[in-house]
């Protein structure tokens, strides 16, 4: 039986009916220990996913992966798409933190922490900004001074996305002021349930609030959980960072509930020939789907023309930025498409999916900001990928 033979079958006996729906906001499958489901398939999915090591499929089976070959992976994500299916864990763990232990962490980080993310046990969430230290992180004030096998960690992070619910947090500290303010930065984990560590929720325009402020306050840290050298956490972040930026770039084709065309027909009506009845909003829904396909391919050949287990490079930016410009325009499109019902906020007038439309459309403001602001990205592809001078 050959491999798509068998991911096929798995396939279809495995996955429950309502996981190969479009993806709510609100049925996310992010795991943790805190995490309850709305919807109990999320679940089974993510346990009957986990248990095959296909929550994490090309990472080895030790870990809790599926150990796929690259040529596997493509297979493997061919047919989940073939049958809508979701993605059966998602969130920091699986696109950020474990990419880089796999790369940093010493073998007994990894198997420490690679089996709970698979298993989708443990959530993680990111300490990198703080008040002052947004595009220039490397400015970051989070203090951690050695203490014995401790290090006790004193400062403030912000914007970290899920901490309300996180149960880990990887965290970029500085362990000696004095250093060039690149190099004296560390890379530490530490238990957000360790005394010391407070988090205040802040409450977005989309009137969600997945954003937190974080305060430490002599928060003791194992120096066991120190990732790579001290001092040299700074490669670490950089190398995250560009886990991060592919993981977003990969936004601009997404829709999690009808799409773009669906809603163009329903509002705006079929012509004669069963097309979207007005021109100009057919030619930017088509021009739209075109740029969403070629991205899609273009990021599919990168990962096909990369070498088995390549990290992420400058050109993650690029997948970054253009992918967040595709989402910002989708959502303008839309709100062009829905008119007024774009622009509800309650009340029986307004249907559930607009309602999730606005809230969409103004979450896709931090697009741009979030993982590196969309300037920030222009200049590292002006640098790194075509090699212009400052």
């Amino acid at each position: 039986m050959s491999f798509r033979e068998e991911a096929r079958e798995w396939l279809e006996e495995n996955c429950p009916v309502s996981m190969r729906t479009p993806l709510p906001g609100d049925e996310m499958p992010t795991g943790g220990l805190r995490t309850q489901h709305k919807n109990p398939d999320t679940k089974v999915w993510m346990e009957r996913c986990a248990q095959a090591g296909y929550t994490a499929p090309m990472w080895p089976r030790e870990y809790g992966g599926a150990g796929l070959s690259k040529d596997e992976n493509v297979v493997w994500q061919e047919e989940m798409r073939r049958i809508n299916a979701r993605p059966p864990l998602v969130g920091m763990g699986l696109s950020m933190i474990g990419p880089a232990l796999l790369e940093y962490g010493t073998d007994e980080q990894k198997a420490e922490h690679l089996p709970k993310i698979t298993s989708g046990e443990i959530w993680w969430c990111q300490g990198y900004s703080e008040p002052g230290s947004g595009s220039d992180l490397a400015s970051l004030r989070t203090s951690a001074v050695e203490d014995g096998d401790d290090f006790i960690v004193n400062g403030q992070k912000i914007w970290t996305s899920g901490a309300n619910h996180a149960d880990w947090m990887f965290c970029l500290v500085r362990t000696d002021p004095d250093a060039p303010k690149h190099e004296g930065i560390s890379f530490v984990l530490f238990d957000m349930t360790t005394p010391g560590v407070t988090v205040k929720p802040i409450l977005l325009i989309s009137g969600a609030s997945p954003f937190c402020e974080t305060f430490l306050d002599n928060v003791r840290v194992p120096r066991k959980n120190l990732v790579h050298e001290l001092n040299k956490g700074w490669t670490v972040g950089k190398r995250l960072l560009q886990y991060e930026r592919s993981s977003i770039g990969g936004i601009g084709g997404g829709q999690k509930t009808k799409s773009l065309e669906e809603y163009a027909l329903e509002y705006l009506g079929r012509d004669a020939g069963g097309r979207i009845a007005d021109p100009a909003a057919r030619g930017n829904v088509v021009s739209h789907r075109i740029n969403d396909r070629a991205f899609a391919l273009t990021m599919k050949r990168s990962v096909q023309e990369s070498e088995t287990g390549r990290a992420p490079g400058a050109l993650s930016s690029m997948f970054k930025y253009y992918g967040t410009e595709q989402n910002k325009n989708k959502y303008e499109l839309l709100l062009d498409v829905l008119g007024t019902q774009a622009l509800g906020w309650a009340g029986e007038t307004f249907e559930p999916d607009e309602l999730t439309t606005t809230r969409a459309w103004l979450r896709s403001k931090a697009n741009s900001i979030e993982g590196g602001t969309s300037e920030v990205q222009l200049n590292i592809i002006a640098k790194r990928i075509l090699g212009l001078p400052d």
